[in-house]
């Protein structure tokens, strides 16, 4: 499976992804993960940057939001359709455009830096995909992103519970074996009324283990600055229960990275 399937898989989820994430059941992206990922963010007022693998443009706009010039890309063309039209409604002055991470168009040194909010991980060629945007960087910028955690997110994965239904640890296997695009099911955890004419989403899996994460940025020339493994606070767990499980271990795994100057 390359790009170009991924992009025909995540563009037949788009609609069904859009409409529920934007109702509010997105939890791990509002509660946690874009949370952890804008603290760990510096200032980016006046640079221009690049989100790689937009969706819907949710963390777009809030990185607009914080006076930086965006162009950002997916390879879906029905969410780069409805991240157009909600910034006709609401102008922030992105540019949307649908492009594949693997074949970036743009210049060299076209950008001060760029995020990627879990979007590499479900890249086949994600070699490829750093070294486009390690390319599209200017000598001195950096790279965020922003991944589920490679030590969990494995082909085996299951929550053990206790009595009380509250997830105790979990359970991994296969942490070697590279999945390579086999198709994942499921749905937003939403009311009937919401899903019942959704179909599920299919998702392609594709994993690497940590060291060959970190062996990709480093191959590629990126000099890694900071790692960060975010967990849901006691407050928002209560706030949202469904969470709780994402305390026991660091789910999503976040990144920046520096293109060195010359």
């Amino acid at each position: 499976m390359d790009h170009t399937e991924v992009g025909r898989l995540w563009n037949a989820n788009a609609r069904a992804w859009t409409l529920l994430a934007r109702a509010g059941y997105d939890l791990y992206r509002d509660w946690l993960n874009t949370p952890a990922f804008f603290a760990l963010l510096p200032p980016v007022a006046g640079l221009r940057g690049l989100d790689i693998g937009c969706g819907e443009g949710h963390n777009t706009r809030l990185l607009a939001q914080r006076a930086a010039h965006v162009t950002a890309i997916d390879i879906a063309a029905d969410f780069i359709a409805a991240a157009q039209a909600l910034e006709q409604q609401q102008p922030l002055g992105i540019d949307y455009r649908v492009a594949s991470a693997v074949e970036l168009p743009f210049a060299d040194a076209s950008f001060d830096f760029a995020i990627a909010c879990m979007s590499l991980m479900d890249i086949p060629e994600t070699d490829l995909a750093l070294a486009e945007a390690f390319r599209v960087l200017r000598p001195g910028g950096f790279l965020q992103f922003s991944i589920t955690h490679p030590c969990f997110s494995t082909p085996h994965r299951r929550n053990l519970r206790g009595d009380d239904g509250r997830t105790y640890a979990i359970e991994v296997g296969d942490y070697f074996r590279q999945l390579s695009g086999e198709i994942e099911q499921w749905i937003f955890h939403a009311p009937p009324a919401l899903t019942a004419d959704l179909a599920q989403f299919q998702v392609p899996r594709f994993t690497h283990t940590l060291s060959a994460w970190l062996n990709l940025l480093v191959a590629t020339g990126f000099s890694i600055e900071q790692l960060a493994e975010p967990r849901p606070s006691d407050a928002v767990v209560q706030a949202k229960p469904a969470l709780q499980d994402a305390q026991v271990v660091a789910y999503f795994l976040h990144v920046r990275a520096r293109k060195p100057l010359p």
